[in-house]
């Protein structure tokens, strides 16, 4: 043997994301890029009551949120397919770009019209955050060993759940509402540097990708033609009016055409071999009824705090502590426990009876229920979420070969924002025209007086005289607390799903073999062998 071919056997030098140095690093800025995600669907609800007040659009209030909902739902799909395609790096950062261009809009925002197309602007970069780190820790992590990474993640969601509130009522009562979009201006910075810096993930080698126009186009129609149904169904357009029937109408249709194109085109956006797993199937109806049921109840608790037990806006976000608290402690070690003994079939559906008993408990609130009672109650629905929501993405990479990672991952999140999309319009949507009603009947001069509540303020509120307040306060309570009732079928809904799925073994190691693309794997194939 030469010298020559002695040195070509060499082990050639560890790329960073090998080192345990190097995966750290890139780790905490997938992390920071999550965490700009997480927040941007919290950190407004504190701020929320003001915002609109301020811009006189209480009764516009739910798109504030369903509008980045809305966009980050459509673009999670094209971020996962087109990462597997060309690679997820120079994704990740141009979507924090965009992130930071909507912020940048919605800071200056005069207007409720422009602040929902800054909140769209935020949400077309927001899909991206949380789809490309998730799917980049599958890059090099096998799944064995991505339990305690994705538990950790999941903790960024506890974090951003108690942190958004916190620093949205910080805002609110100091500098103003608008910091709460200024804010992402550093941390977007910081992201970028992260990602440019210790983002070294495996190259894809797609030449010349087929990007799926055709698809890309009508799964953007599909899910705003639903979610449209979702908001303005019953409160803006009556349930047989020609606009519902018409949106219905084309909800359907763009869906159909959506799936023909998929069969047929050559890198479809969403695989329709996706469906032929069991395990897909399962624990993506459960994440849409979870994001039905969590988006539903929390986006609307800080506001319901300040308005109906007088909480001011910091205070609301510090009592939403203890479901950080529960979702943080369940997340991170139920993602240990899975990478230590390779069992998880128990977490997500413990989660989702948890989750239906904390939504039941919120169902009994009234103005008069101790604080300290309220925080167990939410402490019970974050150990749900925290049970189950990073679970179940791991179950899905867990079923599926690398070079389908991303797509499959954002299939899966899709749907359960999907969830999150109705959750936050149908219940902002019931919520608004049920408080409507309530204070039309019961505040002096009817419907009259009701018309002002759309440009009401807590602070405002807590002036009133007793004859004015005491109905509203009532009256935000009586709008709200029902409807969390409504959502614990759901939850059950999911555990029933989820009792049918298959514990399969987690690969421990990461196939990187160029796979056959005729059909999807079978339930019990593993990524590699273990």
């Amino acid at each position: 043997m030469t010298t020559t071919q002695i040195r070509s056997t060499k082990t050639p030098a560890r790329a960073s994301h090998e080192t345990k140095r190097g995966l750290i690093l890139m780790f905490v800025g997938l992390m920071l890029a999550m965490f700009l995600s997480a927040l941007s669907s919290t950190v407004l609800s504190a701020a929320l009551p003001t915002m609109v007040g301020e811009l006189n659009g209480v009764d516009e209030m739910l798109w504030v949120m369903t509008a980045y909902i809305l966009a980050s739902t459509i673009m999670m799909p094209i971020y996962g397919k087109v990462g597997d395609l060309i690679g997820r790096k120079g994704l990740l950062i141009g979507a924090i770009v965009i992130f930071m261009a909507g912020s940048v809009i919605g800071g200056l925002s005069t207007s409720m019209g422009m602040m929902i197309i800054g909140r769209v602007v935020q949400g077309l970069g927001g899909g991206g955050l949380m789809i490309l780190s998730q799917a980049i820790i599958a890059d090099v992590i096998p799944a064995r060993e991505r339990g305690k990474y994705m538990g950790i993640m999941g903790a960024v969601f506890a974090v951003s759940s108690v942190a958004g509130p916190l620093l949205g009522g910080w805002f609110t009562e100091g500098p103003g509402w608008r910091w709460t979009f200024w804010m992402n201006i550093p941390l977007g910075i910081v992201a970028v540097f992260a990602a440019v810096k210790f983002l070294h993930i495996p190259r894809h080698d797609h030449a010349k990708p087929r990007i799926d126009v055709w698809g890309m186009a009508l799964i953007a129609a599909t899910t705003t033609c639903l979610v449209l149904v979702a908001s303005w169904g019953g409160n803006d357009y009556a349930w047989d009016s020609p606009t519902i029937i018409g949106l219905i109408a084309g909800t359907i249709l763009a869906g159909i055409a959506f799936v023909l194109v998929e069969r047929k085109t050559a890198e479809p956006l969403i695989p329709m071999m996706l469906f032929k797993d069991r395990n897909f199937n399962l624990t993506t109806s459960a994440g849409l009824l979870t994001g039905v049921a969590m988006f539903g109840a929390v986006g609307y608790l800080p506001t319901y705090l300040q308005m109906t037990f007088g909480a001011d806006a910091t205070t609301a976000g510090l009592l939403m502590t203890p479901m950080m608290g529960a979702l943080l402690i369940t997340s991170v070690v139920t993602g240990a426990l899975a990478s230590k003994y390779g069992r998880y079939k128990w977490m997500p559906i413990t989660g989702s009876l948890l989750l239906a008993l904390g939504l039941a408990l919120l169902g009994t609130l009234t103005p008069d229920t101790p604080i300290w009672v309220f925080c167990c109650y939410l402490a019970v629905m974050g150990a749900g979420l925290g049970t189950s929501m990073q679970i179940l993405v791991l179950v899905v990479q867990n079923s599926f070969h690398i070079s389908l990672v991303g797509t499959a991952t954002a299939s899966n999140n899709y749907f359960r924002q999907i969830g999150a999309s109705l959750g936050s319009a149908i219940i902002g949507s019931l919520f608004a025209s049920r408080l409507m009603d309530i204070l039309t009947q019961r505040l002096p001069g009817g419907s009259h007086a009701a018309g002002g509540i759309t440009s009401l303020t807590p602070d405002g509120v807590r002036a009133l005289p007793h004859a004015l307040r005491d109905p509203i306060l009532l009256g935000y309570n009586d709008a709200l607390v029902p409807l969390f009732l409504y959502m614990v079928p759901l939850a059950l809904l999911a555990f029933v799903l989820l009792c049918f799925l298959k514990e399969v073994p987690l690969a421990t190691s990461i196939d990187r073999s160029h796979p056959t693309p005729v059909a999807a794997p079978d339930e019990g194939e593993l990524q590699s062998a273990g």
